[in-house]
């Protein structure tokens, strides 16, 4: 079995995880059902399909684990420039999301790049 706490890819995306909840506790309370619940639910999915994935027998499992957690990071991305547009996300703040999720990406881009026959 692979362990998740040993890949770059997953602490990055762990940090992530952390500044997304701290950053959107301070959202409006009527987008706590929504922008918020969405990027939390995002950010968890990029961990926890890798987590998953490190625990699947199969190269072809894990490989699909990372697929889906590349999605869910694209996805987050998308939630953080949408987040800034709405006037919620500025600053430090927003240069910081981006730069996690900047990060998280190309570290797995290039883990899913690597493993590709």
């Amino acid at each position: 079995m692979r362990d998740h706490r040993k890949l770059d890819v997953f602490n990055l995306a762990d940090d992530l995880v952390v500044r997304v909840y701290e950053v959107t506790s301070r959202f409006p309370k009527d987008e706590l059902y929504g922008l918020v619940s969405q990027m939390r639910r995002s950010a968890v999915s990029v961990t926890a399909n890798i987590v998953e994935g490190c625990g699947r027998r199969t190269e072809i499992e894990f490989n699909r684990f990372l697929d889906i957690s590349f999605g869910s990071l694209r996805e987050l991305g998308y939630l953080i420039e949408l987040s800034s547009r709405l006037g919620y996300l500025h600053g430090d703040a927003l240069k910081e999301l981006l730069e996690l999720q900047g990060r998280s990406a190309a570290a797995l881009a290039g883990l899913i790049k690597n493993r590709e026959i």
